[in-house]
């Protein structure tokens, strides 16, 4: 079942500033390309090749430019040192094309070279083959060679456990509502607002819960960039006190509780005008960690295979599949509801499972010859074996069970869930991950 969840996270009180934005999940990829065997275009010497890198974005048709090597003098075998970096969005699946040409002209527009020939494939296939290179045969003759490696950026996440001592107090009734605001130094010397802690109510004395944010967003992955922490006294209102504020660095952090990290607040207001001001209150570090975050590349590159199965809802709501009112109903040519979402979800998973050999369930549906209702039946018609080959073979078996299968109910999940549960309880060496897809359009039983 395929279903958008809404974060109800509402927005942020007057005055405080807003959260750092939710990120698409996403990694900078390099892409060290080489060719073999070229053929050669020019007369009295070698080609002088250069590819250039094209991709083309989910719901969009076009490929557009995304980057080029530099130019190679006369070599068939050329193995470009520019490496062309792209966004990597594991949730979609991106379409390249590494076309290649010989250039001998001094124009910049690849309409004026030779062609030397292309291929296609998408992302996801480059980062399954875990370290090792693509391996593709030009469209005009020779073999292009693709590796993706991960830029290198930081993974570490840093969990921190802070309290606060003896603040001023700021309330009428003589306490504080205090939280704290990490700010991150940019650039530019400019800071800005990382993460922010929980209110905790009526105290000169809280502990708050423990912070946790990942190094690149703390401090861009530097140990030594600075980090402003401020604490206010939280007003309904939004117009918020500040108590005081400090300033450290995760290096200093990562030395640990101890005296070093015991930051006195300063209030720069106060301090101004008072030349016996000492401070506002403490901010004693309790208990820090830094750990490493595995990327999906970091699983993938390790051996993570993941296996792909989807089910698909044979009740009676779905309507009539003769009929264009049914969401089964086929034209020549057109996709359905159902088939669209295989081939959204599947076209994606293929490229990271090595067989592409995918289980196609069916619940809902009565069966021939005796037409029993059954919740677990396989898309293909076999009564021991669920396997299609690729996406192509999932659709190909569904279009098999629209023409064989009767639409009765009711909608139960359970027989499909614990078909996949089974698999993935007999894989507990941590380098399977199973995914379900359960498309359905009725009421869950």
């Amino acid at each position: 079942m395929m279903r958008r969840k809404m974060q109800a996270g509402g927005a942020s009180p007057v005055g405080m500033p807003p959260g750092p934005p939710q990120m698409v999940p996403m990694s900078k990829v390099a892409l060290k390309i080489e060719a073999k065997n070229l053929k050669n275009r020019d007369t009295m010497s070698k080609s002088d090749p250069l590819c250039i890198l094209y991709m083309k974005e989910t719901g969009f048709d076009t490929f557009h430019e995304v980057g080029r090597t530099e130019m190679i003098k006369d070599s068939l075998n050329p193995q470009w040192v520019r490496e062309i970096e792209v966004d990597y969005r594991f949730e979609e699946r991106q379409h390249l094309k590494f076309a290649i040409y010989d250039w001998d002209t001094k124009s910049t527009n690849p309409d004026d070279q030779d062609s030397l020939g292309a291929v296609e494939c998408s992302l996801g296939e480059v980062m399954a083959c875990q370290g090792s290179q693509l391996s593709r045969v030009i469209s005009k003759g020779g073999m292009l060679l693709v590796q993706g490696e991960e830029v290198a950026t930081s993974k570490e996440v840093v969990t921190m456990t802070l309290f606060g001592s003896d603040l001023d107090k700021k309330d009428f009734m003589g306490k504080s509502d205090p939280f704290l605001i990490f700010y991150r130094c940019n650039d530019n010397s400019v800071y800005l607002p990382v993460h922010k802690t929980e209110v905790i109510k009526k105290t000169v004395n809280p502990a708050w819960k423990p912070v946790v944010i990942p190094a690149r967003v703390l401090c861009a992955g530097d140990h030594n960039r600075s980090i402003k922490i401020e604490c206010y006294d939280w007003d309904s209102d939004g117009t918020h006190d500040l108590i005081g504020e400090c300033y450290t660095n995760l290096q200093r952090l990562l030395e640990g509780p101890g005296t070093t990290n015991v930051y006195h607040l300063i209030n720069p207001k106060k301090k101004a005008k008072k030349s016996s001001y000492k401070d506002s209150g403490k901010i004693t570090l309790q208990h820090i960690t830094c750990h490493v975050q595995p990327t999906f590349l970091d699983y993938i590159r390790g051996g993570t295979e993941i296996h792909f199965t989807v089910a698909v809802d044979f009740t009676a709501s779905n309507g009539d599949p003769r009929t264009p009112a049914s969401l089964h109903y086929c034209q020549p040519g057109i996709d359905n509801q159902y088939s669209l979402a295989i081939k959204a979800v599947g076209e994606i998973v293929q490229d990271y499972d090595t067989d592409k050999m995918f289980p196609a369930l069916g619940f809902g549906g009565r069966l021939p010859p005796d037409w029993k209702v059954s919740h677990e039946f396989f898309l293909n018609g076999s009564p021991d074996n669920p396997y299609c080959q690729g996406v192509d073979g999932i659709l190909q078996a569904y279009q098999h069970a629209l023409q064989t299968v009767g639409l009765f109910g009711p909608t139960n999940f359970a027989p499909v869930i614990r078909h996949v549960s089974k698999f993935a309880q007999s894989h507990q060496d941590g380098n399977n991950y199973f995914v379900l897809l359960i498309i359905t359009d009725g009421i869950i039983s």
